[in-house]
């Protein structure tokens, strides 16, 4: 179905917390979520199957542990989100023309906005590769080599960051509006859910109004 971004980003953001994940990469996850959702690519999805995945997995677990060689978890796989945080901080190793590496990554797609938040940081174009295929993108709009199967695989062996020297054209623009299945909202929405307070006898005699007193 279509939403509008904000919804997509207010929806997203309430289900990383409710996944477990810190404030900063819940808004850090809205985000990404948005950015992809408004190229046509289904970041509501990945970001539904990564939460279900991780689900009551702590995050230290799933951090690059060591980020001067491969990057990797201490136990599991990478967690996209908390190592595209990452990528932003050392976008300055793109520019010099290093390559960063992760090693098991999952649903690697949702490492794309953060390569290009780092593109715009360096100003120049970062290609994301993984599974036989290539993403290329100036921060703003997005080149695909292939749409295939590799666009939402759960994990991959191995997932490359780099600065393109050679200027690539043909980028998709953003769109107002982003699309997500019913089944990929359903779960945001359980996750988001975990974020509300339960009721208690107090609030629900509050939100019925006079209760069970009566003052008239």
């Amino acid at each position: 179905m279509s939403y509008s971004l904000n919804e997509i980003e207010a929806l997203a953001k309430r289900a990383a917390r409710g996944g477990g994940l810190s404030w900063g990469i819940s808004e850090e996850a809205a985000k990404a979520v948005r950015w992809l959702t408004s190229h046509g690519l289904p970041g509501g999805e990945a970001l539904a199957g990564l939460l279900g995945q991780n689900d009551g997995v702590a995050s230290d677990q799933v951090a690059p542990g060591d980020l001067d060689d491969v990057w990797h978890a201490s136990n599991g796989a990478l967690c996209p989100l908390i190592s595209g945080a990452a990528l932003n901080d050392y976008a300055e190793r793109l520019a010099a023309g290093t390559d960063i590496t992760m090693r098991d990554v999952s649903y690697p797609l949702l490492v794309v906005p953060f390569a290009a938040w780092a593109a715009m940081h360096i100003k120049a174009q970062v290609g994301v590769s993984w599974g036989g295929m290539r993403v290329v993108t100036d921060g703003n709009g997005l080149g695909i080599s292939d749409a295939d199967d590799a666009l939402l695989v759960t994990k991959t062996p191995q997932l490359s960051c780099a600065q393109v020297t050679t200027a690539t054209g043909a980028f998709s623009q953003p769109l107002s509006r982003g699309e997500v299945s019913p089944g990929a909202w359903a779960t945001l929405n359980d996750f988001a859910q975990r974020t509300y307070a339960p009721a208690t006898e107090a609030s629900r005699r509050l939100g019925a109004g006079a209760g069970v007193s009566d003052n008239d």
